[in-house]
């Protein structure tokens, strides 16, 4: 780029907080990184901005799903906010199915406490209600209360922000209540084909969900990706939506449409260019930062889990990230 080799830094965070916060210092201080890239709990992105951002006054972007409101000089994010998958996925789910009472199991983190704030504002403006909200360590285990709670409460949606490790448990245990039987509807926003393959099929069967890409999107640059991706990495773990695949592809392309507009890797320049910067094809389908709010407008999608596949079921087309202007927090 720019007539001059790309290096590429790979640190592993371990998923772990503590040692995103060292690797991110290692970047910044011994190999004198361009940007970072990284991250996916909202703690870990937290503890990469402290030593990138504001000690090192480095560009961060960072590229997975997540609750929104993160509003820094020097961070972009490329991934789904909730404007992007709440806002059109309840009021769509309601007109097709009528169900008005939702009940919230999650893992007691930033991102479903935040996200469990819009679901909960969706919901009521569309004549829903909420008839249960629980919080869980991530290694929960036994729902045994939390079924009988769905079950009592007449809840027609579970909206399902519990993870790994707690997941697979939650969801075997909600499928052997007969929720889905008694014509429940489960909704989980972060779910990919890899999650798919994490679980039994009929424990998800009907599943909805609510991304940038899914590996059922026809447009032709979608589909060369990821033949792509599969004849360079077989195996069964898939290029998709989740773990920030289809964010942190978008980030690289988006910040190399920036550094080429500049002409030069001078951050202030960039980061200029970057909040302007567009793509005109990437996985879902082109993209670009909403000036002022360091947020995408991309492509979502409302898939639907049929026999351990996703099913694109709504193309939602453009959605607006609708994030807070730089400097108005």
């Amino acid at each position: 780029m720019l007539g001059r080799q790309v290096d590429l830094c790979l640190e592993d965070s371990a998923t772990t907080d503590s040692v995103a916060e060292a690797k991110a210092t290692k970047l910044v201080a011994h190999d004198h990184v361009d940007v970072i890239f990284g991250g996916i709990y909202s703690s870990t992105r937290q503890a990469i901005k402290g030593p990138a951002v504001v000690n090192g006054k480095k560009l961060y972007i960072y590229p997975e799903q997540y609750e929104g409101q993160e509003s820094d000089p020097l961070i972009f994010c490329t991934g789904p906010v909730p404007a992007q998958q709440v806002e059109p996925l309840i009021p769509w789910l309601n007109k097709k199915t009528g169900a008005k009472k939702f009940h919230l199991p999650a893992a007691d983190h930033n991102w479903p406490n935040t996200l469990n704030k819009k679901v909960r504002e969706v919901a009521t403006a569309t004549g829903g209600s909420i008839v249960g909200e629980e919080y869980f360590p991530l290694d929960h285990a036994d729902y045994s209360e939390t079924i009988e709670k769905i079950r009592s409460s007449g809840a027609e949606v579970v909206f399902n922000t519990i993870v790994p490790p707690g997941l697979t448990p939650f969801l075997e245990q909600l499928y052997e209540s007969g929720f889905a039987e008694r014509g429940g509807s489960l909704v989980c926003t972060y779910f990919d084909e890899n999650f798919l393959n994490l679980v039994p099929a009929a424990h998800v069967e009907g599943l909805y969900s609510c991304l940038d890409y899914y590996q059922n999107v026809s447009d032709p640059f979608s589909k060369k990706l990821i033949e792509q991706y599969d004849k360079r990495f077989p195996g069964t773990a898939k290029f998709t939506a989740g773990s920030a695949c289809s964010g942190l592809y978008r980030g690289l392309k988006l910040w190399e449409a920036a550094v080429k507009t500049t002409g030069s890797l001078k951050q202030e320049d960039v980061v200029e260019a970057l909040d302007h910067a567009k793509i005109a094809e990437g996985p879902g389908g082109p993209a670009e930062m909403v000036p002022g709010q360091h947020h995408v407008r991309m492509n979502m999608y409302i898939a639907q889990a049929n026999n351990g596949k996703f099913k694109i079921v709504q193309n939602l087309g453009v959605i607006d990230p609708k994030e807070c202007m730089q400097g108005m927090r």
